[in-house]
């Protein structure tokens, strides 16, 4: 996969420069925006289809092709995928001023607030793109909750050829995984609650498939209690959004992401992308996807467009309205002190925020937000603890900036909106001269004292430019090069790594290789620093050695970690180790 092998190739690699880069926004009529009852069992638009329709391909209209429905479909060569090009344009001649796409950009950095890509798409063009060195835009980005809109995708399609409805029962697709006794609120519960987030639970079904005795996965969450009614109350619920999964694959014997393949990711142009999977091979669902950020640039047009992508109606418009429409409210007791656009209504694994624009999203700040009124979409990932706060510049800076009608061309603000968006880069300390003790060190190894990651040995190599950082578990040698005022791309996984909230929370060892961009400097005469930024994900490790005579102790912070949090808390890692003696 392209993707792939250009991330490969640069491993043990200096990254480099930064090619010159645009941005990206687009369309969507407005979406009604009614609110259901809280408190009480859903009502307005009826669920869709109703049961007495099975909807088959719909009529498309002019200049308008259908891809959906039973029948078979036509697999695309790779070429063709890959020709499905996004066109680009300046932002003033599709109505958007430069001059704001710049003070949005002031503004992120001014905050902190760690953005690693931003595109901005507007009627159908991308306008602006850029990444912050050391991200780069042919590396995937794992997508935390923002995977749940692509399973309610998939079901979007699966429910155009009659493969289910929304008003299916849960329980109707497992017989063989329900517990000894079902309850009334598990038997009531719908395929449209678990879309809504309304399956009657009080706390997140996840929680349940974090025991690592947790093998089935299905049958955890059903053996759970359903303490309301279900649609009579919103509760974030990630295991729905996996048995969502799980019913997909039930129907159609197939996992979501093979399902999405022919339907989806290939029409779009979408290659590469990978899911995680339960231990019954069932991808995850509400989370785990993996997508490059025009991936997702790709995925917003088609629902602003109200499911037609270059022409091809590939969902139907009944379902996306339906996914996008405030289904649920989520303003109620319980919520008072949630973010504004946390409190804006929820869809079908869809977020209502204000200005009738709607998103999907995931942890940590990866965005796709759908601005219909504008017809634009806006793409952004980061690390972030202010989610809210990177919408309000959005509302604050890019929504008064676009306008009805095209703008007169700004060649000057134009030429320095691609000067910054082709620097963009997160900070970097300068090159550092070796201090006398690096010399004295490299090549030395330290036996590390005993510790619950395994690891055995340790040892630092230093030149003017890098610094080789190697690691001894027992099994193998795995390495590290970190750039000295530069960053160095790397393909490695050693056990003190935890690239994502879910390497740290499954109860398996991951052995894939991941993508690191690594740099080192020396705090002080005594004190090396090495950062590893997981380009596959929104986190970084910062990696501190303080070496004290014979002693290196070392400890290991993760980005993630937070000490009030229970489940971040232990994000943190501490090694000793002794220089062993030569010869």
């Amino acid at each position: 996969m392209e993707s792939v092998a250009r991330c490969a190739a640069g491993a043990g690699q200096a990254l480099p420069p930064p090619r010159a880069l645009h941005f990206c926004i687009l369309k969507t009529p407005p979406v009604p925006g009614g609110f259901h009852g809280w408190g009480r069992p859903l009502t307005g638009p009826p669920i869709w289809p109703p049961r007495s329709l099975v909807l088959q391909s719909p009529t498309a209209g002019p200049g308008l092709t259908t891809s959906f429905g039973r029948g078979g479909r036509e697999r695309r060569t790779e070429e063709d995928i890959m020709s499905a090009v996004m066109q680009r344009s300046e932002p003033e001649a599709q109505g958007v001023e430069s001059e704001a796409i710049l003070a949005f950009l002031d503004a992120v950095e001014a905050e902190h607030l760690n953005l690693h890509s931003l595109m901005l798409v507007r009627h159908g063009h991308v306008i602006a793109e850029g990444w912050w060195r050391p991200y780069a835009p042919e590396c995937r980005r794992y997508l935390y909750s923002l995977s749940k809109s692509f399973t309610s995708t998939a079901v979007g399609f699966a429910v155009a050829e009659g493969l289910l409805r929304v008003d299916d029962r849960v329980v109707s697709f497992f017989p063989e995984d329900l517990p000894p006794v079902v309850s009334d609120n598990l038997a009531a519960m719908r395929v449209v609650h678990l879309l809504t987030m309304s399956t009657g639970h009080t706390m997140d079904t996840l929680m349940a498939l974090l025991n690592p005795d947790a093998e089935n996965w299905v049958r955890a969450i059903l053996a759970l209690p359903v303490e309301l009614p279900p649609g009579t109350h919103f509760l974030y619920n990630s295991g729905a959004s996996y048995l969502l999964s799980a019913i997909v694959q039930k129907v159609s014997g197939q996992t979501v992401l093979d399902y999405l393949t022919p339907r989806l990711f290939e029409p779009l142009g979408i290659v590469g992308a990978t899911w995680d999977v339960c231990p019954r091979g069932i991808n995850t669902g509400g989370w785990g996807l993996s997508l490059k950020t025009e991936d997702i640039a790709r995925f917003g047009p088609l629902y602003a467009q109200k499911g037609v992508w270059n022409g091809q109606r590939l969902l139907p418009p009944e379902w996306v309205q339906a996914a996008t429409s405030a289904q649920v409210r989520n303003d109620g007791p319980g919520r008072e002190n949630e973010p504004v656009d946390w409190r804006q209504g929820y869809g079908y694994q869809f977020w209502r925020c204000q200005h009738g624009a709607y998103r999907a999203d995931g942890a940590f700040g990866q965005f796709c937000v759908v601005m219909p009124a504008q017809d634009a979409v806006i793409v952004i990932t980061s690390e972030t603890g202010n989610m809210q706060r990177v919408l309000d510049l959005v509302w604050e800076h890019l929504l008064p900036a676009m306008k009805l009608a095209p703008l007169p061309p700004r060649p000057a603000t134009q030429e320095r909106l691609r000067e910054r968006l082709s620097s963009l880069a997160l900070p970097l300390p300068p090159a550092q001269p070796l201090p006398p003790r690096a010399r004295d060190l490299s090549g030395r190894r330290f036996r590390v004292e005993p510790n619950d990651l395994a690891v055995r040995s340790v040892a630092f190599s230093f030149e003017d430019d890098s610094c080789v950082f190697r690691l001894w578990d027992g099994r193998t040698e795995h390495r590290i090069v970190c750039g000295n005022g530069a960053w160095v791309r790397n393909e490695a996984i050693l056990p003190i790594m935890r690239p994502s909230l879910m390497h740290l929370i499954s109860s398996t060892r991951r052995e894939a290789l991941v993508q690191v961009a690594a740099h080192s400097t020396w705090q002080d005469a005594q004190t090396l620093v090495m950062t590893w930024r997981y380009l596959e994900t929104p986190h970084a490790d910062t990696v501190t050695c303080r070496f004290v005579g014979d002693v290196v102790e070392m400890e290991v912070a993760s980005s993630m970690a937070d000490p009030n949090n229970p489940l971040l808390a232990g994000l943190r890692a501490s090694l000793t180790g002794t220089l062993e003696l030569e010869g």
